[in-house]
């Protein structure tokens, strides 16, 4: 596992991009996540970019230009491609070493180097896109507040399933409908049946939703029939980004049963364009969630006492909520939950464990998301299904508006960030998507 803190995470660099410096930005030098990009207004093909305060660096520039040449040949290879596939088909050493030389170069020591305007772009001026190319997506139920809050809708007396706390339940998802950031979501229609109806009906979904999750990358994969080791496990995940689960509530309470979710989850699921690394994170590792005493420990290949100790990520998670009418009146957006990470029941390290457990083989680009992040309190609540106990106590707008579920021409922005004492603030920028 990358929990090693090293100079590049020194709280005392400074860049000579100076946005980079500025206090509360989610891209510092510490930082250094990646992404792929498009100029704007060129038919430049897409290129490997790393978020620096609100610029762009171009990987593909500085291989060109010879700032990358110090590094082996095939991570230069890697850091010209069109997607970030082949650099995570490598493994930590390259993100390792990457991420050094990088950090080395947007360094400040004296002035700005020359060749400044042909390696930065602003961010501003690009299009960002898909990080990868996602070959598979799993989604997993990792928070216990999030099924204990979902299980007391449905069933009031039993909300927690006997499975729960002894696997890392997840279901496999639709990787073809993942969007980038920004892009327009539209509502989708499926076979919906309210109690007191005799048969379904076909239609638009009335009760669509979001969900605030946390997603991880795969980076090296493992053969068919080969499992994961626990402590191994983070030597196979790239970085981590945000994600929104897109859900039709009224769609999933319809077909959901006997196989789970599809049609209700598979027409839009959004991810933010910057992955932060695994090293990025290291002073941000924590203990894992504190279990009740009487809960079954884990079993034996997800228990290790290094997962134990670090396996948790002091990561915040934020939704904001924004309708038509609030962006008429220039009106910001709305918070309306906040939770943490930590308070996950299952680690990242136990999700690709348990996933490769069976022999399933994962390959560099695949797509692991945590499930609903939500937590113990009152504002914490990743999803307007527990936010308004499924439409009966509705939440209000500063415009005076009100929402059980979402409505046409609302905007869910997602944000993420890391803070420790003694460290530099990171962020994850923005998921964003608006329905229409």
């Amino acid at each position: 596992m990358n929990h090693s803190i090293n100079h590049t995470h020194d709280p005392s660099l400074r860049s000579w991009v100076e946005s980079a410096n500025h206090k509360g930005t989610d891209f510092p030098i510490q930082n250094l996540p990646f992404g792929v990009f498009r100029h704007r207004d060129t038919t430049i093909s897409p290129r490997i970019g790393v978020a620096i305060g609100d610029r762009i660096l171009d990987l593909f520039a500085c291989q060109q230009i010879g700032l990358l040449q110090e590094l082996p040949e095939s991570l230069q290879a890697a850091c010209i491609e069109p997607n970030l596939n082949p650099l995570m088909a490598l493994g930590s050493w390259a993100t390792s070493a990457l991420r050094d030389r990088l950090s080395e170069l947007l360094r400040l020591n004296g002035s700005p180097p020359p060749l400044e305007a042909k390696i930065l772009i602003p961010m501003a001026e690009a299009e960002l896109l898909l990080p990868a190319s996602i070959g598979d997506y799993t989604d997993f139920y990792a928070s216990i507040f999030h099924a204990t809050n979902v299980g007391k809708l449905f069933r009031p007396e039993n909300p927690l399933l006997p499975n729960y706390k002894y696997i890392p339940v997840g279901y496999h998802g639709r990787s073809s409908s993942i969007v980038a950031s920004d892009t327009l979501i539209k509502r989708p229609q499926g076979q919906k049946k309210r109690p007191q109806e005799s048969a379904p009906t076909f239609g638009l979904s009335k009760l669509l939703d979001y969900e605030v999750e946390v997603g991880f990358f795969v980076s090296s994969g493992n053969d068919l029939g080969q499992s994961i080791a626990i402590d191994q496990a983070e030597e196979h995940i790239f970085g981590l980004c945000l994600v929104n689960d897109w859900s039709a509530r009224d769609i999933q309470a319809w077909e959901y049963q006997p196989l789970g979710p599809f049609l209700a989850k598979s027409f839009a699921t959004t991810i933010s364009p910057w992955i932060v690394t695994l090293e990025a994170l290291a002073p941000f590792r924590c203990p894992v969630f504190a279990r009740p005493q009487e809960d079954p420990t884990p079993l034996s290949y997800l228990a290790s006492a290094l997962n134990a100790q670090l396996g948790g990520i002091e990561l915040t998670v934020e939704l904001r909520l924004s309708s038509a009418q609030m962006r008429s009146q220039e009106i910001e957006p709305l918070r309306v939950s906040q939770a943490s990470f930590e308070e996950m029941y299952w680690t990242i390290a136990q999700m690709l464990t348990h996933h490769t457990s069976n022999g399933c083989n994962l390959r560099p680009g695949d797509l692991l998301a945590s499930g609903t992040v939500s937590g113990p309190k009152s504002g914490s609540q990743g999803s307007l299904l527990e936010i308004t106990r499924r439409g009966s106590q509705p939440i209000e707008l500063p415009t005076g508006e009100v929402r059980s579920f979402l409505e046409d021409g609302d905007e869910v922005i997602l944000y993420g960030y890391c803070e420790q004492k003694g460290y530099v603030r990171i962020g994850f920028g923005e998921c964003r998507g608006k329905l229409i």
